[in-house]
């Protein structure tokens, strides 16, 4: 448990300087002389550079363990944030935003890969995935308000570098504070059943990881929308409240620990579904104020991202989670990069949140119940 403990500070630390940036990075690159598309591609961009780390990570975590790769990727991305800080021109930007996101790559594998090795069983694997998705969720309630006052009050140069110099800090931490998990996971007789059988298991589908490309797609769209509104580029500080709204959303969903007794495939399906009618909603400019509609997509979010962690690991057997959870990455990755890319590309032609609703309902489409089921049903 002590490990878990120092694997959510270290997590905490990094989503905080990470979710800081949302607020802020838009309107960077935009006194940095950045057009609209161009921002897209810069936000974009960070994504795709995670398909090769991810790649290497997957391989990497279940070769030599997470530790190493965490502590790398958490000093070097603090280091890219200090040189961003001086950066003076959008292609510059660009430069540092495609590295920074090779380096990041191999922190959510390898920070899921040791949360999953230390479960003692499918339900204690739920509860750490859903403490992951808390203390995400808590740095990022916080973050994005605090990166624009930081900016508000120090400027860009300097909040960038505050955060880069928190990061590098809590890499140093972490290699005295962490110890490589052996697996504790203790079976009962259906799933010690499977385990023996493992030689003979079938592969993850890849239809699976449909659905978080979607959902990481639908929330690069909003994260490129959000702070090109009228009322946000008047003042940093309402794209900071808004980004909250989100994680507030997020947290209270999060707080309902008894969902964990219930079934992460449902619970998948049924947060992705109700994400993409809230998004059709905003394609349609329902009633409801964009105040509430963040705090719903939180709410979903809030239900998506422990359950599908939750569902991935126990389809997936423990030599393997390093892989498994590195496409999850993958595919959060891609999502990411083609949602501000597309909605850069087509805002003035169709609504982004109507790609956002199309892209949520196809994942959900084509998820193959039929691999999956049988699989989590022991």
């Amino acid at each position: 448990m002590k490990t878990a403990v120092w694997l959510y500070l270290f997590i905490f630390v990094a989503f905080f300087d990470l979710h800081a940036q949302y607020p802020i990075l838009s309107p960077f690159a935009l006194s940095l002389g950045a057009t609209p598309s161009f921002i897209g591609l810069i936000l974009g961009v960070y994504s795709i550079t995670h398909l090769p780390g991810n790649l290497l990570a997957g391989y990497g975590v279940d070769r030599y363990g997470s530790k190493k790769f965490l502590v790398i990727s958490l000093i070097a991305a603090g280091l890219l944030l200090i040189f961003q800080a001086r950066v003076t021109d959008p292609w510059e930007l660009l430069f540092i935003r495609s590295i920074s996101g090779f380096v990041l790559a191999f922190l959510s594998p390898a920070c899921l890969a040791m949360l999953a090795k230390i479960a003692r069983d499918q339900i204690h694997q739920g509860k750490l995935m859903s403490g992951n998705g808390l203390v995400h969720t808590l740095a990022s309630v916080v973050s994005p308000a605090a990166g624009a006052v930081l900016v508000a009050k120090l400027g860009f140069a300097t909040s960038f570098s505050i955060l880069g110099w928190g990061l590098m800090a809590t890499g140093l931490l972490a290699i005295f504070s962490l110890k490589e998990p052996v697996v504790t996971r203790e079976y009962n007789k259906a799933e010690l059943s499977a385990v023996r059988a493992e030689p003979t298991s079938q592969p993850i589908p890849w239809l699976f990881f449909l659905i978080p490309l979607g959902m990481s797609f639908a929330q690069g769209i909003l994260f490129f929308e959000l702070p090109l509104l009228q009322s946000v580029q008047d003042s940093i500080l309402n794209s900071g409240v808004l980004f909250s709204m989100v994680s507030l959303g997020a947290l209270c969903t999060l707080s309902l620990l008894f969902l964990n007794r219930y079934s992460a495939y449902n619970r998948t399906i049924l947060g992705c579904f109700g994400l993409a009618l809230i998004f059709f909603g905003l394609s349609v400019n329902w009633s409801l104020p964009l105040y509430a509609s963040l705090f719903l997509i939180g709410m979903a979010k809030g239900i998506i991202l422990p359950s599908i962690s939750t569902l991935l690991a126990n389809i997936t057997s423990s030599s393997r989670y390093g892989r498994a959870f590195s496409l999850l990455s993958i595919a959060f990755s891609i999502g990411a990069f083609l949602g501000p890319i597309l909605a850069g590309q087509l805002r003035l032609q169709i609504s982004p949140y109507f790609i956002a609703f199309l892209a949520l309902m196809l994942g959900i489409t084509l998820l193959p119940l039929g691999r999956i089921r049988p699989a989590i049903s022991t």
